[in-house]
């Protein structure tokens, strides 16, 4: 990302037009019990949905084991969120154990089929 575009990104307008554009999914939609695979610029988290914006986290430094956790949105790391949303280039905001997770940019999202297993 060019610095005028971080530099648009700390607007509102500057936000919504990044994120609109943004690839990704809305977590509403997605059904209840699918794995999800995220794949950000240093993790990898898998996420069990559960239909309501919650889920069971694992991945990452702060999920060695799966963790109920909810999450929140997609952001670039400051107070706008696109809530709900787990966006390509944008940085996950996830709230479990009393706190506030923001990961690394998300470079990859995809569903797991029942059967396959995720070897890290």
């Amino acid at each position: 990302m060019t610095a005028s575009a971080m530099t648009a990104c700390h607007t509102l307008d500057g936000f919504t037009d990044a994120v609109t554009r943004a690839d990704g999914l809305s977590f509403r939609d997605v059904e209840p019990l699918t794995t999800l695979i995220v794949r950000t610029r240093n993790s990898l988290y898998r996420i069990v949905t559960s239909g309501d914006g919650s889920a069971l986290v694992q991945g990452g430094s702060f999920f060695p084991d799966a963790t109920p956790a909810r999450i929140e949105g997609s952001g670039f790391g400051g107070n706008l969120l696109k809530m709900a949303w787990i966006g390509i280039g944008l940085r996950m905001e996830i709230f479990a154990n009393g706190q506030r997770i923001i990961t690394s940019p998300v470079r990859d999202i995809s569903i797991e089929h029942r059967g396959s297993s995720l070897l890290h």
